[in-house]
């Protein structure tokens, strides 16, 4: 697959197969992605994927961050459970949950630097993946910024920071494309010469 062709076809996906996908292929796409870009070759990202049994324990960690934050209240008890049954069903039905974490940095401009550079590396995964015919759900969801799930999940939330959730797997079904804003609504030029 062409690069250009990989940029333009690649979709998020939000349906999966139940087919794993193959831990070499994931491992690739993980490894081929460290070609990011990142100041002073700090390669600030760390993953850790959530497979098989495993996704069990990141699931309730979820559902019990969404049970902190109020996601479910105002509901009567038969409507909460199925709320709660339903996306635990949907977690537990996606194949792989990888999270990209950093360590934070107390020099803001390190530590943007290094946030810039994980998603630089994301989106290599993202593009990767694609190439392999694996898809991937780059997410952003409020448990990231809850500082028990940290913990449910045995990490330290003043030492890092977590930038996403990938939901990877095989695509069951693939969105149309959306359409893209014209490059000349959004790019300034400013040449040095007086606008008449």
């Amino acid at each position: 697959m062409e690069l250009m062709e990989a940029i333009r076809t690649r979709r998020s996906i939000h349906e999966y197969k139940e087919e794993k996908v193959d831990h070499e292929v994931l491992s690739r796409i993980f490894g081929e992605a460290a070609w990011a870009p990142n100041h002073r070759m700090k390669e600030p990202w760390h993953i850790r994927l959530y497979q098989d049994k495993g996704k069990e324990a990141y699931a309730q960690a979820v559902m019990k961050s969404y049970q902190r934050q109020g996601f479910f209240d105002g509901y009567d008890l038969n409507k909460t459970q199925r709320l709660q049954d339903g996306i635990q069903d949907f977690l537990l039905n996606i194949p792989h949950h990888a999270l990209i974490y950093m360590e934070r940095d107390e020099d803001i401009r390190k530590y943007e630097e290094d946030y810039a550079a994980v998603c630089a590396y994301i989106q290599n995964v993202q593009l990767l993946a694609w190439e392999a015919g694996v898809g991937v759900l780059w997410t952003t969801s409020p448990y990231l910024h809850d500082n028990q799930f940290y913990q449910d999940i045995g990490l330290d939330s003043q030492r890092f920071k977590l930038v996403s959730v990938l939901q990877m797997g095989y695509p069951k079904r693939i969105p149309k494309p959306k359409i893209r804003t014209p490059i000349q609504k959004k790019l300034s030029l400013y040449d040095g010469k007086e606008k008449s």
